[in-house]
């Protein structure tokens, strides 16, 4: 993987000289947030399709992904990464998937995926989920590997979501042994994520370039992407 990108902002405070840095973790947040969305939509759609591609190739040669019986995924926003080839390549392997759906009074739940033919858009958007029964928070613990969604991540594992906390608060139900790998562009990955007291951290960090485990500089290893 490629050297980690600045914040949005620090281009800006070099160029005009005056502090352009948002006044707290909130702000910086909402910031950040609106400035890789605007990146995000201008991809175009060839791009999307080869990155999400080479993504499935770099997430399955993780050694924890390429030795699980269950994983935790999503199914992809058209402007985020794509997640279709990894979901495919990860059932024809055998790979028992839960997929999140919207439970109860807006409650996170799980459902296994049965094929693409299964997935379904509820309402308007929300990324398309499995229509068999709802397995429960607790069945995130079965994972052996759980990949999540995020706008940016940092060297240590901070990861910026969508702001609505879902998976903030899901992944209290995940496994000790079982890596979070948060899934972003190669220009997502930067030095420093806005943090508040309830982010919960990630692990590793895929891109369609290569991956790397976070955390500390002694475990931050990088492997690139399959030629």
């Amino acid at each position: 993987m490629s050297a980690v990108a600045q914040p949005p902002w620090h281009a800006e405070e070099e160029a005009t000289g005056r502090r352009s840095r948002p006044r707290d973790a909130s702000e910086e947040k909402d910031l950040l947030r609106r400035r890789v969305r605007t990146r995000r939509a201008q991809r175009s759609a060839r791009r999307r399709t080869e990155s999400a591609e080479r993504l499935a190739q770099v997430v399955l040669t993780i050694p924890e992904v390429a030795a699980a019986r269950c994983v935790s995924v999503y199914a992809s926003r058209p402007t985020e990464p794509g997640t279709g080839p990894l979901i495919d390549a990860l059932a024809a392997r055998g790979v028992r998937l839960l997929l999140p759906v919207l439970g109860t009074g807006l409650q996170r739940d799980w459902a296994e995926y049965a094929g693409p033919d299964d997935l379904h858009e509820r309402a308007p958007g929300r990324p398309p989920e499995p229509s068999g029964p709802a397995l429960g928070a607790a069945a995130l613990g079965e994972a052996d590997v759980v990949l999540v969604p995020a706008l940016a991540v940092d060297t240590v594992g901070g990861r910026l979501g969508q702001g609505g906390g879902w998976y903030d608060r899901v992944l209290a139900h995940v496994r000790p042994d079982a890596p979070v790998v948060a899934l972003v562009h190669e220009d997502e990955v930067l030095d420093r994520v806005p943090r508040e007291p309830h982010d919960r951290p990630v692990g590793v960090v895929a891109t369609p370039d290569g991956w790397r485990r976070l955390g500390t500089a002694t475990s931050d290893t990088a492997a690139d992407a399959p030629a």
